[in-house]
C-alpha cells in the first residue's frame, strides 16, 4: 500500500477551529475619505484636478508640454535650488559627515574577500 495515496485521502481536520458562523458585517461604510494623516482636509473634485496640482519630478500638467516630452529646456520649468538645510550631493555637507578614508587593513580584507583578516 501507498502511504502517500494512504494519507491524502484520509479525511483531513484543519488545525485552526473558529467559534461561531462566519458572517459579513452589514454597515460597512465603503465611501472615500481622506487619510487622517493627508495634508489637506478635502478630496480632490476629479482626478483631473488633482492631476493639474501634482508634482512628481517636474509639474504634471498638461500646459507644460507642447504635445511632447521634451519640448521644453529644463531651465524653463524654474530654478533648482535646495532649500535651506537640504543638500543634493554629500560633498556639499560639513566636513563631519563626508566619507572616511580606507585603512589598509581594511582595502586587504576587500581584495583577499576577508582571507587576510585571519591570516
Amino acid at each position: 500500500m501507498r502511504a502517500s495515496v494512504a494519507l491524502y485521502n484520509a479525511a483531513r481536520t484543519p488545525l485552526i477551529r473558529f467559534v461561531g458562523k462566519r458572517s459579513v458585517p452589514k454597515s460597512v461604510d465603503h465611501s472615500p475619505r481622506v487619510h487622517p494623516a493627508s495634508p489637506v482636509s478635502a478630496l480632490p473634485d476629479s482626478f483631473a484636478a488633482y492631476r493639474a496640482k501634482a508634482q512628481q519630478h517636474g509639474p504634471l500638467g498638461r500646459a507644460q508640454f507642447s504635445g511632447h516630452v521634451g519640448a521644453q529646456p529644463g531651465s524653463a520649468l524654474g530654478p533648482v535650488t535646495p532649500k535651506t538645510g537640504e543638500f543634493f550631493d554629500r560633498t556639499e555637507l560639513p566636513a563631519r559627515f563626508g566619507r572616511l578614508p580606507w585603512t589598509q587593513a581594511e582595502i586587504d580584507a576587500v581584495e583577499t574577500g576577508g582571507a587576510s583578516m585571519y591570516a
